[in-house]
């Protein structure tokens, strides 16, 4: 009797691990659409052994529970992969429309900036054609015109990449409650972890953490270092702590030099940040950099046509009589900064265009000859008006390509490693039936064996005869 009562136990065993294998199964099914549900498989363990006479006899299994089929080291290579692409893909954005102001739809000005390109070529050509006739009033009204058109658009591009800056500074600082919201959440799942599952996967609730580290890293760039009892700490890419374990420590901002800055306790940590990832990264890249790299460079433009121009007018002779100090054309720059934006025609009569040479007669034209010819010397930068104007869009255009590319790269290495992932641990429906048909035979044979026990009962109640049992 006491080997049969041992069956009965191994084969309830049986029934019961089997049972509790299809319900894993079932509830794989029923998350098969969720968001975020990484696949569980139950784990056996052999019971131990009894022994009777000498001879060990097996005790049957249990199972000890469900584990979440996931890959640490692939998660975090996929985490770091996405900040990556989100830092490259924000900044991608920003320079778009960065580009956008200094190319004109289809050849037209329609673009905030206009076509400076084309209006430095126009302005200089202005005093060629005056080089002709040098008191006509039409030929001087077209080079007040001109001017006004290319101070115009030169102001009007930097206003616009002023603005730019300034909305990518708005973006930038709303990251900040996005990250607290996100740091809480992994801090508060910590301490879940720890105290449920310390020693043992924690289902729904790791991947709940994981989905919160997956939107964090297209936020910022981070680090994770997984600690004792399941927990998890994260920093930023420079190591400044943002969880610890069942803690986090919030990212604050604050203006500095007028644009918002990032602080993690009293550290200021903008420009590690910057170079870090995420869309925070990507935002603060084009705002530090690219942009006030353009701005310089048409700063750069405005401060030295309007310096020349106005040196030259003021050393020729005007139809009004001025000699040596007939008056700026450009409003004169104080410094290369901000330059650009403040560009703008300050003379109103044609008259006070200094066509003449120094003491010469209104009849001369050797001064606008020589306010023409700055058109092809290098006063910009060792370079023309026009080459140092087209190295700049140049320029520009080549980092845009060189992001849009990275940016390709980064998001065809997501798409791989996010494949890698879901075949890994994403549900696949014909496994899951393959794995309930398997587990329903194990429970219809356990259940067969209690049919053989239950006959075998019977029999020896009986005295040996067979008896039928229902």
């Amino acid at each position: 009797m006491a080997t049969i009562s041992s069956v009965f136990s191994v084969i309830s065993q049986a029934l019961d691990a089997d049972q509790a294998a299809l319900s894993i199964v079932a509830n794989n099914v029923a998350n098969a659409n969720t968001t975020g549900y990484t696949r569980e498989v139950p784990n056996w363990q052999e019971n131990q052994p009894i022994e009777i006479g000498g001879v060990s006899y097996g005790a049957g299994v249990t199972e000890t529970g469900a584990t979440s089929v996931r890959d640490n080291v692939l998660q975090e290579r996929l985490t770091q992969q996405q900040q990556l692409a989100s830092a490259s893909g924000s900044r991608l954005t920003a320079l778009n429309t960065l580009q956008a102001l200094f190319t004109p739809a289809s050849g037209s000005t329609s673009s905030t900036a206009g076509d400076i390109g084309s209006d430095i070529t126009s302005f200089f050509s202005s005093f060629s054609s005056l080089e002709v006739n040098p008191g006509n009033d039409a030929l001087r009204q077209q080079v007040l015109s001109s001017a006004t058109t290319l101070a115009g658009d030169v102001s009007n591009a930097a206003a616009g990449l002023n603005s730019q800056k300034a909305a990518l500074d708005q973006e930038a600082a709303g990251v900040t409650s996005q990250v607290n919201a996100l740091t809480g959440a992994i801090a508060q799942l910590n301490q879940q972890i720890q105290s449920t599952s310390a020693t043992a996967d924690a289902g729904t609730l790791e991947d709940q953490r994981q989905q919160d580290l997956s939107q964090l890293s297209q936020l910022i760039g981070i680090n994770q270092v997984t600690t004792e009892n399941n927990g998890l700490s994260i920093t930023t890419t420079s190591g400044q702590l943002l969880v610890s374990e069942g803690s986090s420590v919030p990212l604050t901002s604050g203006n500095s030099g007028g644009v918002t800055h990032f602080f993690v306790g009293t550290t200021d940590v903008t420009s590690q940040l910057a170079s870090g990832g995420g869309e925070l990264g990507g935002y603060l890249t084009a705002r530090d950099g690219d942009i006030p790299n353009v701005l310089a460079s048409l700063d750069q433009l405005a401060y030295s046509v309007s310096t020349q121009v106005n040196t030259l007018n003021n050393g020729g002779t005007d139809l009004a009589g001025d000699s040596v100090n007939a008056g700026n054309i450009f409003s004169q720059p104080q410094q290369v900064l901000g330059s650009a934006e403040a560009m703008s025609v300050v003379v109103r009569d044609p008259n006070h265009i200094a066509a003449a040479g120094s003491g010469q007669g209104t009849g001369d034209n050797s001064n606008v000859v020589a306010m023409a010819k700055l058109a092809s010397q290098s006063v910009v930068d060792g370079q023309s008006p026009t080459d140092f104007y087209s190295s700049m869009v140049t320029k520009l255009g080549s980092t845009v390509s060189g992001v849009e590319a990275e940016n390709t790269a980064q998001n065809a290495s997501v798409t791989q490693l996010t494949t890698q992932n879901s075949a890994l641990s994403s549900v696949n429906l014909n496994d899951e039936a393959a794995f309930m048909q398997q587990f329903e035979r194990s429970y219809q044979a356990a259940s067969q064996v209690f049919t053989m026990l239950d006959k075998i009962m019977a029999s020896a109640l009986n005295l040996g005869t067979e008896t039928a049992v229902s």
